[in-house]
């Protein structure tokens, strides 16, 4: 992939308006610590490790790391932890979050950031070696296959994904909103959401080439490999 400079870009229409500065994730970014959970509508409860997330990148992150090709676009990059890492090692890197503080956050250690979804355009899309979904990513936007069709247009031809996957047999989609410890009520509108295990997302990537799933830490990852590109543009499924 050619050499880019991401700082320079503008963000695009279309980032979700409710992740403002006064959200319990903004807050608890700024604070480094939770507790914060995503909350069903039968009021089950996922806890989110924020903790975890606004520390460095630890043994478990570093070997990810170790495993991504050129340049790195890390898709909901939140605090930036990775995105700070692989800067230090020298490596192309951007990260996206549709959260203000997340941004804030990544730029602050040292990284490269906008404030965009991965479904606006980033720059050089269609020429990123490795795509991360990280964190609860996997999930994003509630649809299995228009995530992955839209990480398929960011990469280059053969390019890679990297996800981490919920445990087990997950496959659920809903719609959550952030909370905080003992909230009545959210503060913020519920987004749509998914939790993927290893072996649903296997099913739903068709035209993907599997290159590798492993666990570490009782963290769950896989690899995938995009389609060729034929002339026109469009990738083969």
């Amino acid at each position: 992939m050619g050499a880019h400079d991401p700082a320079t870009a503008q963000a695009a229409p279309g980032v979700p308006g409710a992740w403002s500065a006064s959200d319990p994730y903004a807050t608890a970014l700024r604070t480094g610590r939770g507790p914060l959970f995503l909350r069903r509508a039968d009021g089950w409860l996922l806890p989110l490790d924020v903790e975890r997330w606004c520390a460095r990148a630890d043994a478990v992150d570093r070997a990810v790391l170790d495993r991504c090709e050129g340049a790195v676009l890390d898709v909901g990059c939140g605090p930036g932890r990775l995105v700070a890492e692989l800067a230090a090692r020298g490596r192309t890197v951007l990260g996206i979050d549709v959260s203000p503080a997340a941004v804030a956050h990544t730029v602050r250690l040292g990284g490269q950031a906008l404030r965009r979804s991965v479904f606006d355009p980033p720059p050089a899309e269609g020429r990123w070696d490795t795509v991360l979904l990280m964190d609860g990513n996997l999930g994003i936007g509630g649809d299995p296959r228009a995530l992955l069709d839209r990480v398929a247009r960011l990469l280059r031809p053969g390019g890679l994904l990297i996800a981490e996957t919920a445990p087990g047999d997950a496959d659920e989609r809903t719609h959550v909103p952030v909370v905080g410890v003992g909230d009545v009520r959210p503060t913020e509108a519920p987004f749509p959401g998914a939790r993927w295990g290893t072996a649903a997302l296997l099913r739903y990537a068709r035209g993907w080439d599997p290159a590798g799933v492993w666990t570490a830490d009782d963290r769950r990852f896989a690899a995938l490999r995009s389609g060729a590109a034929p002339a026109g543009g469009r990738r083969a499924r």
